[in-house]
């Protein structure tokens, strides 16, 4: 009898964590947004695992189980949040070429006006401003996500350089309007910005 409970242990320790047959089918959402707002809150340095579990009401063991690293968590994070962004390469395919920087213009300020989508943008761009690896997950998540899906939709030269030229004008926009709030752009109607900008995006996405 003494032999087996070293492996009866070993067992119990491997199943430590992990979600019971009868776990809710939201444990996995909840932990999520537990992330979010732990991330939004204190960024990416100061979030750990364990603040999430405790934020979530479960165990460490159980985040690891669904999510795995610190930085997997933040990525599933972040794709979440930054959902209504990866939508602008729609905006670039539904019209024509020659209106395409007036249209990705007012689809990305859009996202920034709305206090829902503009929330977790500022806590994602704060996040990869001041940590190296959190700006590594959020650049992986625009290129891949983002600006190669533009390009593709360009079928132009030089597509994916015009799609982050653009993106370039965009979120330096973006970053001094929300972010750093100088003014006078923080406070600018948002007609006269793109009034403004919507030229220079066309001509990063189709001059010649």
């Amino acid at each position: 009898m003494t032999g087996l409970t070293p492996r009866r242990t070993q067992a119990n320790s491997r199943r430590r964590g992990r979600p019971p047959r009868t776990e809710s089918a939201d444990t996995r959402d909840r932990i999520l947004a537990a992330a979010r707002e732990e991330f939004s809150e204190r960024g990416y340095e100061k979030t750990s695992v364990r603040g999430i579990a405790k934020a979530a009401g479960v165990d460490s063991a159980l985040v690891h189980h669904y999510f795995g690293t610190k930085e997997q968590m933040f990525e599933a994070a972040i794709e979440v949040a930054f959902a209504p962004a990866l939508n602008a390469p729609n905006a670039v395919a539904d019209g024509p070429l020659d209106e395409v920087g007036e249209r990705l213009t007012r689809f990305v300020f859009g996202v920034w006006e709305n206090p829902t989508t503009r929330a977790p943008l500022l806590a994602i761009v704060r996040s990869a401003v001041n940590n190296e690896t959190a700006a590594a997950v959020f650049r992986h998540l625009v290129a891949s996500q983002l600006l190669r899906r533009i390009a593709s939709q360009l079928k132009l030269p030089d597509a994916e350089l015009r799609a982050e030229l653009a993106a370039a004008q965009l979120v330096g926009c973006a970053m001094l309007r929300y972010v750093i709030k100088v003014e006078p752009l923080a406070s600018a109607d948002l007609e006269q910005i793109v009034a403004r900008v919507a030229p220079v995006v066309q001509g990063h996405l189709t001059a010649p």
